[in-house]
């Protein structure tokens, strides 16, 4: 594994910065994702937000020779949906956005999760089991921890839940780039893999389908699918361990942080 940088508290004053700048972004959003509007629509708003009002930089347009500044994943899409004119979003839809930003030389990526109207009880579930999933993957970084603990909180509960873990994508390093080490796996095992330390930061960002974790790639090479066509969300924030457990650099105006979690 190559080597995992640690922020320094200069670093990570910097990377807070980023964060909630991102999270300024969404909160934007939030007005303007409804029935009726393009998933281009959605990139076009963020990157005028990011750009005009934020002065910074949408850190996904160019990455990779990607050239939007999102992913806008619906209903049955895993992950890098690509932004479209043509795909209007529906009363019922659900919607993953995911977004990068950078500035001061760092960068912060999060996502959320959109209900477009009445959605229906069983995709409210997913969306709600998700982002729970991925709280409980949160509350498990503290110094001394393992990355194994943090999969096996977010696995167990998804599957307690009746859903799969998509295996092929995971967290990520970030700091001065968009992923660096360690990778952070959505599962795992308790006490396996790297040992946490403070000044690690990384994004926790788990994938879970309400059916099988099978997934397959379309044709244009970016957008990711569930197999058998049941749905899939997703949320993510990014995360920096700390000498007494954790920070949210991207928590949002409408999130408190859960002092409890149903199990």
């Amino acid at each position: 594994m190559a080597k995992v940088t640690l922020k320094s508290a200069e670093e990570l004053r910097v990377m807070r910065e980023a964060g909630r700048l991102l999270a300024s972004v969404f909160s934007y959003l939030d007005k303007q994702i409804v029935p009726g509007i393009s998933t281009m629509d959605i990139n076009h708003w963020a990157e005028h937000y990011i750009v005009d009002h934020l002065q910074a930089r949408p850190a996904s347009k160019g990455q990779y020779g990607y050239q939007y500044v999102l992913n806008a994943s619906v209903n049955h899409v895993v992950c890098h949906g690509i932004p479209s004119e043509t795909q209007k979003l529906k009363p019922g839809d659900i919607v993953n956005v995911d977004i990068t930003l950078e500035k001061g030389g760092f960068i912060a990526d999060s996502s959320k999760m959109y209900l477009l109207g009445d959605v229906k009880p069983y995709a409210k579930r997913l969306v709600d089991k998700t982002y729970e999933s991925m709280w409980h993957g949160i509350q498990a970084v503290k110094p001394g921890a393992t990355l194994g603990d943090v999969g096996y909180a977010i696995q167990q509960y998804a599957e307690k839940q009746g859903y799969s873990i998509v295996r092929e994508y995971c967290g990520h390093g970030i700091g001065r780039e968009m992923h660096e080490e360690p990778q952070v796996l959505h599962y795992g095992k308790k006490g396996k893999g790297l040992v946490l330390q403070e000044g690690m930061v990384f994004t926790i960002e788990p994938m879970v389908n309400q059916g099988k974790a099978k997934i397959k790639t379309k044709k244009d090479g970016w957008t990711v699918v569930t197999s058998d066509k049941k749905l899939s969300a997703q949320w993510e924030h990014t995360i920096a361990v700390t000498s007494s457990g954790f920070e949210v650099l991207t928590l949002r105006d409408d999130e408190t942080i859960p002092t409890a979690i149903n199990h």
